[in-house]
């Protein structure tokens, strides 16, 4: 006789996976309103100097991106060898000590001081990510039966993107509130909520119980492993080409790392800029709810595409608002809110191709190899956002702010030529999780 509990019925029915969802949304709140207060005070720091304000916001994604990158693989054969609660965990405390560390410059008058206590917590923060990524990535298959997780990461995506949209927003606001009340360190206003909230996801990181553990039961060695993870990537021709696709197109074409200086240009202060980040979130979360109720994408490699070919658009209509509200002789105002639009439309549009990709991921992968898997993703993802924010900063400093966010839509679109050119049979997936027809 069996005595195996009844599944839930549906993803979030699951009291864990409530408690996986919750501290994904804490830890993301953390993390984007830490985000938007370092980008705004190192642009305080350094905008007198001009040109190189750029350069100083593109290093905060190389100062992440290069220890992430250089631990994430190691950190997805952690994650598959070990208990991946405990690793989240062990994570989520590093990263919540990293983020009381940004209290110092308060107590630092050197601009290079402060500067480096900064980017030597961006540093430490993107090691200790690569271990958090990795196994709460790999934690979902062992919460949720494997029939639920396609629901599963819906829910995931859509939550996610909603912390994306109040982080943003939140920083801003509260940064505006302390520099309206003449703090000197208005950001440390921001940096007490990104505390709270990593406390918070600990606290339900502790509480969540796993169904299932589904860690690799033959250890081996650790280059042996890695190179499975990397084999098995390698094989899986519609996830390759599309996560190969997302990295250069965000590389190229995202313009997260010069909003600061977009939003001085637009005469919005630190809540506007904080609006502008939040901007994209807010499109994915629309995009996200709506996929959440309709069907099943019928043609999810067109469907691929038309996303990338949408934020192309949007990116270079983004660049060009300013131009755009100059034409029909309208103000700063009107070019925000134009802004705001594009940037939401742009976000509306990866939201389709990141529940795809994810999609993708979470059925394709037996879930003793996901931790592996994960890390070899997240080195795609790593390097198409942080290593972009790079790419901005150099870009905007060799053709100027506006021509550099032109000439990243632009490239998007090359870059869709190239994987259509290497990854034909993209086009011709149906339904996520369906191999496309010969």
């Amino acid at each position: 006789m069996s005595t195996a509990t009844q599944a839930p019925a549906s993803a979030v029915a699951s009291r864990s996976f409530r408690f996986y969802l919750s501290a994904i949304v804490l830890g993301t709140l953390a993390i984007q309103i830490q985000n938007v207060a370092v980008a705004w005070q190192v642009y305080r720091l350094t905008k007198d100097e001009g040109t190189n304000a750029a350069l100083a916001l593109g290093a905060i994604g190389l100062a992440e991106v290069i220890p992430f990158v250089s631990a994430v693989l190691f950190a997805g054969h952690v994650a598959d060898t070990n208990n991946r609660r405990r690793i989240a965990i062990g994570a989520l405390i590093a990263m919540m000590t990293l983020g009381l560390l940004l209290f110092l410059p308060e107590f630092l008058t050197a601009r290079w001081a402060q500067l480096t206590v900064i980017y030597g917590v961006i540093v430490l923060g993107g090691l200790a990510r690569s271990f958090l990524t990795t196994a709460r990535q790999a934690l979902i298959a062992e919460i949720l039966p494997r029939e639920l997780i396609p629901g599963g990461v819906r829910w995931r995506n859509t939550l996610f993107e909603l912390a994306c949209v109040i982080g943003p927003g939140l920083a801003g606001l509260m940064v505006w509130l302390g520099e309206k009340n003449g703090l000197k360190h208005a950001e440390n206003v921001a940096y007490a909520a990104t505390a709270l909230c990593f406390a918070s996801s600990l606290a339900l990181t502790f509480a969540l119980r796993t169904t299932q553990t589904l860690q690799s039961r033959r250890p081996e060695p650790i280059f042996t492993s890695l190179r499975h993870g990397i084999d098995f990537m390698l094989s899986q021709r519609i996830m390759l080409g599309a996560f190969t696709m997302d990295l250069f197109a965000v590389l190229l074409g995202g313009a997260v790392a010069l909003l600061p200086i977009f939003a001085d240009m637009l005469h919005v202060g630190a809540f506007g800029f904080g609006m502008l980040r939040a901007a994209s979130s807010v499109g994915a979360v629309l995009m996200s709810l709506y996929l959440i109720i309709r069907p099943p994408l019928e043609n999810a490699g067109r469907s691929l595409y038309g996303s990338f070919a949408v934020f192309g658009l949007s990116t270079i209509g983004f660049a060009l608002s300013m131009a755009m509200a100059s034409v029909f002789g309208l103000g700063l105002q009107a070019a925000f809110v134009l802004s705001f639009c594009f940037l939401l439309v742009a976000g509306a549009a990866d939201a389709v191709n990141v529940i795809i990709r994810q999609t993708i991921l979470q059925t394709s992968v037996p879930p003793e190899m996901m931790g592996r898997v994960s890390a070899v993703t997240a080195v795609f993802i790593g390097c198409s956002n942080e290593l972009g924010m790079a790419e901005s900063g150099l870009a905007a400093r060799l053709m100027g702010t506006v021509n550099s966010v032109v000439f990243g839509g632009v490239a998007t679109f090359g870059v869709m030529a190239l994987t259509h050119w290497k990854f034909p049979e993209i086009w011709k997936l149906k339904k996520v999780g369906q191999e496309p027809s010969a």
